[in-house]
């Protein structure tokens, strides 16, 4: 089993999106049952909370559906529990460094960064201040990088056979 935890700074936004998009492309190329997804925030602010209403509209007409998750705060415990930590933006890569414990075998990468192929940019921006149109290049950024990430994890796991 491979897990991925992806990281904002709510958990209501970014994150979830991320996670919804990841686990419905996992089931599309019938990884069900080999990777896990989760989401979870650097801050507390809104722990128990359903993604963002727009968040999740957003993600709702492109076919992924956010309805049952719920925020939380990533934990030291993830680095050990988790194969891949991504941060969506650099200040909360430096927080989950900081959260990081030195014996960690996983540490946080930049998600955009790291597997985005079609896009410039290197992080995911916060669209929480902004209009409808944040959440659409949201969604645009994250289904880029998560085919990346897809692809990373599919060549892991022919490795591992």
């Amino acid at each position: 089993m491979i897990r991925v935890l992806f990281v904002c700074l709510g958990n209501i936004c970014r994150s979830p999106t991320a996670h919804g998009v990841f686990v419905k492309k996992t089931e599309e190329h019938g990884l069900q049952g080999q990777v896990d997804v989760d989401s979870a925030g650097t801050a507390a602010y809104h722990c128990g909370e359903a993604p963002d209403a727009r968040a999740s509209a957003a993600a709702a007409r492109r076919g992924y559906d956010l309805s049952e998750l719920r925020a939380r705060q990533a934990v030291a415990e993830d680095f050990y529990t988790f194969d891949y930590v991504l941060a969506m933006d650099h200040a909360n890569l430096i927080n989950l460094q900081a959260l990081c414990p030195s014996d960690a075998p996983t540490r946080p990468q930049l998600f955009l960064q790291t597997y985005g192929r079609r896009f410039q940019e290197s992080e995911v921006p916060d669209p929480y201040y902004g209009g409808s149109d944040g959440f659409e290049h949201v969604l645009d950024l994250v289904e880029d990088a998560c085919e990346g990430l897809l692809a990373d994890i599919q060549a892991r796991l022919e490795r591992a056979q």
